[in-house]
């Protein structure tokens, strides 16, 4: 570590490094790009006349596009250089995004071209974000990942779910939405040039690697691969225990939070849009801000046990939500859920790219990915019939409690604790990969020593 290194607040120690800086600034703008896409889409569905079903199929074609993008990432990632498949995909959103945005202005765009793209641009995002993670570890030192993941934990929502909406909604009321759509091409091709400045790295590789060419047939090895990482994730039990419990902490609150949470606000203080902001607003400030703290602190030694235990909460503002009459309490639950929510996020995804063989940190990181947003749907689907037989109360207070005995039914059956003692995470000295099982120790010719990643 280097003097500048030393005089850095923890939290900004990867700083100091010019790759991380410019990878930084290629994720930050690729935000910025999907934020002011997200309101965009909607809008520029609106001005072709459609109404809340065509609004529905939009959003839902980008969602179907992460979907079953995301663990075809995750070989990728696993097999190809991380840079240039990022390079790829902001190449992809700027082509797309440029192409919808001229037609809009042109006045040639029609509403299955908008739902083309936003199946594309789901599919960039379910790439992305593998790419991202196994790239990560090649830039910073083992002991700033931490620093690393809760920068960007505070950016996501300053940037891609408050600047580039705002953004995108000033230039949409000045002009029209094509305009808009134009500036996330914009910010697409950008954030590109940022992954072109950055220098080569060579793939991570763990000793299992056998750095041979790929050879045989391409969708045989890609389903090979996939396999592998489910095996991973099955006799890994740290692993299967978070992402469990992560299908039941999303199915019990997605479908609240998204859809139930505006007509709370009709029914309880007759509230509006503006008031549906502030509480997303809430969540957005709560999630900066403990991605803040947590980037600032070291991992905690009982890292699994902290990250439990907040996560086992994290669904309890609900209740709060299912009892307010006044606008504050939704917006304060709407914090204490982004802090509980994002501040573990920030320590696991640490732990991946400490204890997960690079190997399968590409594999392993769409799985994560797959998993949170798989029930998201099933969620959205069945909340407000939930409400209309239940009520709103009803589904707001079991939606806060139901996933807290969850958490803990899985925290023992993994047995959590004996597992973080086992494998310590220091910032002191580089703890080794989790060992690979004997189904993906074989060599699989994946990677070459100096290919770009």
């Amino acid at each position: 570590m280097t003097t500048a290194e030393r005089r850095l607040p923890r939290a900004l120690m990867p700083f100091a490094r010019r790759q991380y800086r410019l990878l930084l600034s290629g994720l930050v703008l690729a935000m910025f790009a999907d934020g002011v896409w997200t309101i965009a889409v909607v809008w520029q569905v609106i001005e072709l006349g459609g109404g809340p079903a065509q609004v529905s199929l939009a959003t839902g074609a980008s969602a179907v596009g992460m979907l079953v993008s995301t663990l075809a990432g995750g070989v990728l990632a696993d097999r190809v250089s991380q840079r240039v498949i990022m390079i790829g995909l902001e190449t992809v959103k700027m082509i797309v995004f440029g192409l919808i945005g001229l037609a809009s202005i042109l006045g040639v765009l029609s509403l299955w071209h908008v739902v083309a793209a936003a199946i594309l641009g789901g599919v960039t995002i379910g790439m992305y974000y593998p790419a991202y993670s196994a790239l990560l570890p090649s830039i910073v030192e083992p002991s700033e990942l931490q620093a690393a993941n809760g920068i960007e934990g505070f950016l996501r929502p300053v940037v891609f779910q408050a600047v580039g909406p705002m953004i995108a909604g000033a230039v949409i009321a000045a002009a029209a939405p094509g305009p808009a759509v134009v500036l996330a091409a914009a910010g697409s091709i950008v954030s590109a040039l940022f992954y072109v400045r950055m220098d080569p790295v060579a793939l991570r590789r763990s000793d299992s690697d056998g750095g041979e060419p790929l050879r045989g047939n391409p969708i045989r090895t890609a389903v090979t691969d996939v396999a592998e990482g489910f095996a991973y994730l099955w006799r890994t039990p740290w692993l299967w225990a978070t992402l469990f419990f992560a299908c039941v902490l999303v199915l019990a609150t997605m479908g609240p939070i998204e859809v139930l949470v505006p007509f709370a606000l009709q029914e309880r203080v007759h509230g509006g849009a503006s008031d549906h902001a502030l509480v997303l607003a809430g969540f957005g400030a709560g999630a900066a801000s403990a991605s803040l703290v947590f980037a600032s602190i070291r991992m905690p030694r009982r890292y699994l046990t902290v990250m439990f235990s907040i996560w086992g909460f994290s669904s309890v503002p609900l209740v709060l939500m299912g009892l307010a009459d006044a606008t504050w309490m939704f917006v304060l639950a709407g914090f204490a859920m982004g802090v509980l929510f994002d501040g573990p996020m920030v320590l696991w995804g640490t732990l991946l790219q400490r204890r997960v063989p690079p190997a399968l940190l590409g594999r392993v990181a769409s799985l994560d990915f797959f998993v949170s947003i798989a029930l998201m749907p099933v969620s959205m689907a069945i909340a407000a019939p939930l409400s209309h037989y239940l009520g709103l109360t009803t589904t707001f207070i079991l939606a806060g409690l139901l996933p807290v005995p969850v958490a803990l039914a899985f925290y023992l059956a993994a047995r959590l604790w004996r597992d973080e003692v086992a494998h310590p995470i220091t910032d002191v000295v580089t703890v080794a990969a989790d060992p690979v099982p004997p189904f993906v120790e074989r060599p699989l010719g994946l990677f070459s020593s100096t290919n770009d990643s």
